[in-house]
């Protein structure tokens, strides 16, 4: 039996699939380490540099009205540019997936093309075009339309940072998607918008909602493409990043970090909403979630 049982060791040895890499101890201990050094230890920091203020100083710097504004411009203007990318986001994916074109590889590239192109360069060509005297831009001044330096200028600019969130998310949802539901339905006698209501929309519901949310919490963060294109005047088109940078420079670390701060906090909840979705969208897929 006891050759029996080494025999069998052995072979079970021979078959066991060689690890590329070390072990799990060692791979997780340099996984903590790097996320330690990256992101935990400044984090970290941030905290504690907040801790030194008390309860009542923490709330006047993060209630004061200047911020309160930039609180109300971001988020809003985050969601509105959100909304309008979930509605753009997914023509052009049904666009790229369901239809032949000349064009459509350098199409489908440009849709990366805010990934790519750094932030302040993206801002200063939105400027460049939607200021009063820019190419486009000179067209909505006479009509008493300003798109550039006030809080329109920064829905533009987070539309355009947020748009290959939602088309990424939702273009392979559509590739994957099996077409003879769509065919069964029409031999039912169906109409477009109903294949579309209750054939195609469920499918890709959960992939829209992760761009959504995505696109969201990109805008929320932004900075460099907005200052230039927002006029960033106080109380109307001053966004909180600016608020947190405006207060480094006057040496105010601490209301700085308790700023921050509560953009961490709205981080957070974004990014547990994120992965909650993607979640729910693996389930709804069948994979394992």
């Amino acid at each position: 039996m006891s050759a029996l049982a080494l025999g069998t060791a052995q072979l079970s040895a021979r078959r066991a699939p060689k690890r590329v890499l070390p072990g799990f101890g060692l791979t997780l201990g340099y996984t903590l380490f790097y996320l330690s050094i990256i992101v935990l230890i400044p984090l970290l920091a941030l905290l504690l540099k907040t801790f030194t203020m008390t309860w009542p100083q923490f709330w006047e710097a993060v209630t004061a009205p200047r911020v309160l504004a930039s609180y109300r411009l971001t988020f809003g203007a985050s969601f509105i540019a959100a909304c309008v990318n979930l509605v753009f986001g997914l023509l052009i994916a049904w666009v790229l997936v369901r239809y032949q074109f000349p064009g459509k590889k350098i199409v489908d590239a440009l849709v990366d093309l805010p990934f790519a192109l750094p932030t302040a360069v993206a801002g200063i060509s939105l400027t460049a075009l939607l200021a009063g005297n820019g190419w486009v831009g000179q067209y909505f001044e006479p009509l008493g339309i300003q798109l550039a330096f006030n809080p329109n200028g920064v829905v533009i600019a987070l539309i355009f940072i947020g748009l290959p969130f939602v088309v990424r998310t939702v273009q392979p949802v559509l590739e994957d998607g099996e077409k003879e539901l769509e065919e069964a339905a029409t031999s039912l006698g169906a109409t477009r918008w109903q294949i579309f209501r209750h054939v195609i929309l469920p499918a890709i519901m959960p992939a829209l909602l992760t761009g959504f949310a995505m696109a969201f919490a990109r805008a929320i963060g932004e900075y460099g493409s907005v200052i230039f294109i927002a006029g960033n005047m106080p109380m109307m088109s001053e966004i909180t990043p600016l608020i947190i940078i405006g207060k480094l420079e006057q040496y105010d670390v601490a209301g700085a970090t308790a700023v921050a701060v509560v953009m961490l906090f709205f981080s957070f909840v974004m990014l547990l909403v994120i992965n909650a979705l993607q979640a729910w969208q693996r389930r709804h897929a069948g994979m394992p979630a």
